[in-house]
């Protein structure tokens, strides 16, 4: 098996430490962005679902014009849009880009932001509706008939086409989030990879297995993902030194906005939430800093070190059991074409060395 990477583009260049540009969106960064993905040898990279921000399906579709071989993984909220539908759009992006899509299932974490596009439904009943909404969407683009009748809890269709098929045979890919035992339960049925952000190492280790116990209930293997923002110089001081400018400007930043200490109450950050209390600095390159200041919104954990270092910090959670990482920078462009540069041949390098040694030893 290979390494998959991951990268996350944008509609516009922004992060913790950059405030956005006042174009909303931003067509040359969105091309730039991509560029450099492919060119650094990036397998796909994420497009968020933001309640503020623009359609997924259109900033792949723009970025996709621009490429030709990186895949597009576009976050989806289901309940937003019908089954039968939501399973044409995302067949179309598959087939417009030639088998370059694939989908990131968010069922949602945060009552206000699911509000902010007209959603009351109850964390139980997300979940619920999203057991039901993937199951369908796989039966519409997987089932021999030209149309696909349903009735459930959520849904009631009769006579959903078929037609449409994806590029990619038998489907897209699924990837799930979430660290509730109820996003445990569904993407250990329904997804290909499961995504976590970037825990520490016994954190890890027992989301692997809770995951790897439910999926066996139901006679299947998940892949595993995990999440990072590296920070790289050519020393560890100077990369240390980086990660501390990166904190300063975020304690600056946040200040100067009049923002205080923000709660989250999806697991996924409590879960960095509770790694960043045991200390700043854990797994000797895990980061917590950027976590701490912002109440863990997002994958907000660092791998901190020269691109040798990471990388064989990426090699201890590959012999774990994960073979895909989400890397992005806080500097988004310029990180990205570092990655490209220095990390991903680098960790590719040291996999590729750790698969032969194990085929040897067998």
């Amino acid at each position: 098996m290979t390494p998959e990477f991951i990268g996350m583009i944008h509609h516009r260049e922004a992060s913790e430490i950059l405030a956005p540009p006042p174009l909303v969106v931003d067509r040359g960064y969105i091309r730039d962005f991509a560029q450099a993905a492919e060119a650094g040898g990036f397998d796909r990279v994420l497009v968020g679902y933001f309640a503020d921000g623009p359609d997924g399906f259109l900033i792949a579709s723009a970025a996709a014009s621009h490429t030709e071989r990186l895949g597009f993984l576009v976050a989806h909220r289901p309940g937003f849009v019908n089954p039968p539908l939501a399973a044409r759009k995302f067949a179309t992006l598959d087939q417009i880009t030639g088998g370059r899509a694939a989908m990131h299932v968010i069922t949602g974490g945060d009552d206000a932001d699911q509000f902010r596009d007209g959603d009351i439904s109850t964390k139980e009943e997300r979940y619920a509706r999203t057991d039901e909404y993937v199951g369908i969407l796989k039966r519409i683009w997987t089932e021999p008939g030209p149309t696909v009748d349903h009735e459930g809890r959520f849904y009631r269709f009769k006579g959903a086409s078929t037609a449409l098929r994806c590029f990619q045979q038998p489907r897209i890919p699924i990837f799930f989030g979430g660290a509730s035992d109820a996003a445990i339960a569904a993407s250990a049925k329904h997804a290909d990879v499961y995504m976590l952000w970037g825990e520490t190492h016994a954190q890890v280790r027992e989301m692997i297995a809770r995951v790897n116990a439910e999926a066996a209930k139901h006679n299947r293997t998940v892949r595993f993902s995990l999440s990072f923002r590296p920070i790289l110089a050519d020393t560890e001081d100077e990369a240390w030194a980086r990660a501390e400018r990166i904190k300063q400007t975020i304690i600056e930043r946040r200040q100067a906005a009049g923002l205080g200490q923000t709660i989250r109450h999806n697991e996924g950050s409590k879960r960095l939430l509770d790694a960043a209390a045991q200390g700043e600095r854990l797994d000797k390159r895990l980061w917590t800093g950027a976590a701490l200041l912002t109440g863990a919104s997002g994958n907000t954990t660092a791998l901190v070190g020269t691109p040798l270092q990471v990388a064989e910090a990426l090699l201890d959670y590959w012999d774990m059991g994960v073979t895909t990482f989400l890397v992005r920078g806080f500097n988004p462009l310029d990180d990205n074409r570092e990655y490209g540069r220095t990390l991903l041949p680098l960790t590719k390098k040291l996999i590729a060395e750790r698969e032969a040694q194990r085929a040897a030893a067998e």
